[in-house]
C-alpha cells in the first residue's frame, strides 16, 4: 500500500511538473513578448500618455472580474471534478459575460468623470470592451484547459495574445513613431477582440458547443459572486493606486509607476505559473484531505520562495536598466522597480497559500484576508498618494502584499490544523 501511494504521489508530482513546465514556458515566451512590447509601449507613447493609458485602463479593472461572476472559477471547480458538466459551465460564462460587461461598461462610463481626470475618463468605455468582456472571455477560455489539465493549450493561448499585441505595437512605432492613449486604446481593443474570438473558439472545436442553464447559473451565482469578489479585492490593492494617481491628475507619474509595476508583474509569471497548474489539484486535495492539502501546499512553496527571492534580487540590480530601455521620460522607472522588488516573493506565499483556501472549499476566509487587506491599502493610498505620489502607491504596495501573505498563510495552517483536529476527535 505504501508503495502504491508513493507511486501515485510521484505520478501527480511529474504531471505538476509537466503542467508547469508548460506553464513557464508559455510564461517565459510571454516575458520576452511583453518586455519587446513594453519597450516600444512606453516609446510609443512616453510617460503621460501611458499614465492617461493606465488610468482608464486600472480603473476598468476594478470592475472586470464581476463580468463573468466568478463563472470561470465555478467551471474550474466542477468540470474537474466531472468533465460531464463542462457544457453548461462553459455556456453560463458566455452569457454571463456579455450580460454583465455591458452593464458594468455603461456604469463605469457614468462613474468615470467623477473619479479619473477627464483625460482617462475619457478612455473608459474603449478599455470597459477590452477588459471587462474580451479580456473576461479569453480569460475564462483558459480555465476550460486548465480543467482539462491541457496547459500547453492555455500558455498557447496566452503566448498568442501578447505576439498579436507586439505585431500591432511595432507596426504603429515604425509608422507613427509616437501615438497618443486613444489610438493606443482603440488597438489594443481590437487585439483583445481577435483573442477573445479565437479563444472561444479554440474551446468549441475541442470540448463542444456552449448550453446555457438558468437553473445552474441561480444555483451557482452566491458562490460565484464570492470568487468575483475575493478576485475583484485583490485587483483592489494592485489598481486602485494607478486609479487614484489618475484621480489627482498625476499622469506622468502614473506613467513611472505603471511601468515599473508591470515590470514586477511579467517578473512574477513563474509564481502564476506553478499557481496556475495546480489550482485543479487543490480542488481535488481539498475534497479528500485537509492534511493533503497543506503538505501540497507547502511543497510549492519550497519551489516557489527561493525562485521569488532570487527574482526580487535580479529586479533591484536590473533596475537602472528600465529607463535606458524605455525612454529618458521613465527615469524615476527605475527607484519605483527597486521599491517593488520584494513583491514577487510576497505574491508566492499568499498565491499558493490563498490557492489552498481555495481548494479546501473556504474562500470565506480568503475574502476576508484579501478584503481586510484592500481596505487597508485603499485608506493608506488616501494618505500617501496627495504627499508623496507614486512613491506613497509603492510603499501601500509592499505592506498590503506583504500583510496577505502572513494573512494568509496563517488561514491555511489555522484551517488545516482545525481539520485535522475535527477528524481526530471523530
Amino acid at each position: 500500500m505504501r508503495a502504491l501511494r508513493e507511486e501515485w504521489q510521484r505520478l501527480l508530482s511529474s504531471k505538476i511538473a509537466r503542467n508547469t513546465g508548460w506553464m513557464l514556458a508559455g510564461q517565459g515566451g510571454n516575458l520576452f513578448l511583453q518586455a519587446a512590447y513594453f519597450v516600444l509601449m512606453s516609446r510609443l507613447l512616453g510617460s503621460t500618455e501611458y499614465g492617461i493609458f493606465i488610468g482608464a485602463f486600472a480603473f476598468t479593472s476594478l470592475i472586470a472580474t464581476y463580468s463573468a461572476m466568478g463563472s470561470g472559477t465555478l467551471l474550474l471547480r466542477y468540470v474537474s471534478t466531472d468533465a460531464g458538466r463542462f457544457a453548461a459551465y462553459w455556456g453560463n460564462i458566455l452569457l454571463i459575460t456579455t450580460a454583465l460587461s455591458a452593464i458594468l461598461i455603461l456604469a463605469a462610463s457614468f462613474a468615470a468623470p467623477h473619479l479619473l481626470n477627464p483625460a482617462s475618463a475619457a478612455l473608459v468605455v474603449i478599455t470597459g470592451l477590452a477588459n471587462c468582456f474580451c479580456g473576461e472571455i479569453t480569460r475564462n477560455a483558459s480555465m476550460v484547459f486548465q480543467a482539462f489539465e491541457r496547459l500547453s493549450v492555455t500558455a498557447g493561448l496566452g503566448l498568442a495574445t501578447s505576439l498579436l499585441r507586439l505585431c500591432a505595437v511595432t507596426a504603429m512605432y515604425f509608422t507613427l513613431h509616437h501615438a497618443t492613449a486613444l489610438q493606443w486604446s482603440v488597438v489594443s481593443l481590437a487585439v483583445s477582440a481577435f483573442a477573445a474570438v479565437a479563444a472561444v473558439i479554440a474551446v468549441t472545436v475541442n470540448y463542444g458547443w456552449p448550453h446555457f442553464s438558468m437553473q445552474l447559473a441561480r444555483l451557482r451565482i452566491a458562490e460565484g459572486f464570492g470568487y468575483s469578489f475575493a478576485f475583484s479585492t485583490s485587483t483592489v490593492f494592485n489598481d486602485v493606486d494607478k486609479s487614484m494617481l489618475s484621480h489627482y491628475g498625476m499622469n506622468t507619474a502614473n506613467g513611472v509607476y505603471g511601468l515599473a509595476y508591470r515590470a514586477i508583474d511579467m517578473a512574477t509569471m513563474p509564481v502564476i505559473a506553478l499557481r496556475d497548474a495546480s489550482i485543479s489539484r487543490f480542488f481535488r486535495s481539498g475534497a479528500v484531505s485537509r492534511h493533503d492539502t497543506k503538505i501540497f501546499a507547502f511543497r510549492l512553496l519550497k519551489r516557489a520562495s527561493p525562485i521569488s527571492f532570487l527574482i526580487s534580487f535580479i529586479l533591484f540590480f536590473a533596475a537602472p536598466l528600465i529607463p535606458l530601455l524605455a525612454g529618458p521620460s521613465f527615469a524615476e522607472s527605475a527607484a519605483a522597480v527597486r521599491w517593488l522588488c520584494l513583491l514577487p516573493l510576497f505574491r508566492s506565499v499568499h498565491q499558493i497559500t490563498g490557492s489552498g483556501i481555495v481548494g479546501l472549499g473556504k474562500q470565506i476566509y480568503r475574502t476576508a484576508s484579501t478584503l481586510t487587506v484592500a481596505g487597508a491599502n485603499f485608506g493608506l493610498n488616501l494618505w500617501f498618494i496627495p504627499a508623496y505620489g507614486w512613491r506613497g502607491a509603492a510603499w501601500t504596495s509592499l505592506f498590503s502584499d506583504g500583510l496577505l501573505a502572513v494573512l494568509n498563510f496563517g488561514l491555511l495552517l489555522f484551517l488545516c490544523r482545525s481539520g485535522d483536529e475535527a477528524q481526530a476527535s471523530r
